[in-house]
């Protein structure tokens, strides 16, 4: 069975919403990065993590850049190749990654057919700080 563990929230400034959230709700800080489709912040409650991200491109956010709020959320499956086969058999459309090869982290992104971004993956998101 999925499990939902990951939600994404698109805003102006992660490091100010991390700042937010953790005083708020006293989440914690388990990672962060900036690559060249997005700046992020990785929060987690100890069960569910939540990405604070700030999209640079088009493509990386799926859509306009600049559109803040509720971006996507995740769940953690057991067999990713079959899953992404039920998704689609039930009118889901693939939008974007694929599963490692490697054993790495990936997330593999859909739409619904309402159009809400969620995504998919056999590794879960951190929700513990680094060691």
């Amino acid at each position: 069975m999925a499990k939902l563990r990951h939600f994404a929230i698109s805003v102006a400034d992660p490091e100010a919403a991390a700042a937010f959230y953790q005083k708020a709700f006293g989440m914690s800080r388990v990672g962060d990065n900036d690559h060249a489709g997005a700046t992020a912040v990785y929060l987690s409650d100890g069960t569910v993590n939540l990405a604070l991200l700030r999209y640079k491109t088009e493509q990386a956010a799926g859509g306009d850049p600049d559109a803040f709020g509720v971006h996507h959320f995740g769940f953690v499956v057991d067999d990713a190749a079959a899953t992404s086969r039920r998704i689609e058999e039930a009118g889901g459309t693939w939008l974007m990654g694929e599963a490692s090869k490697t054993g790495g982290f990936y997330e593999i992104k859909y739409r619904d057919p309402d159009g809400v971004i969620f995504d998919i993956n056999e590794t879960g998101w951190r929700t513990e700080g680094e060691e």
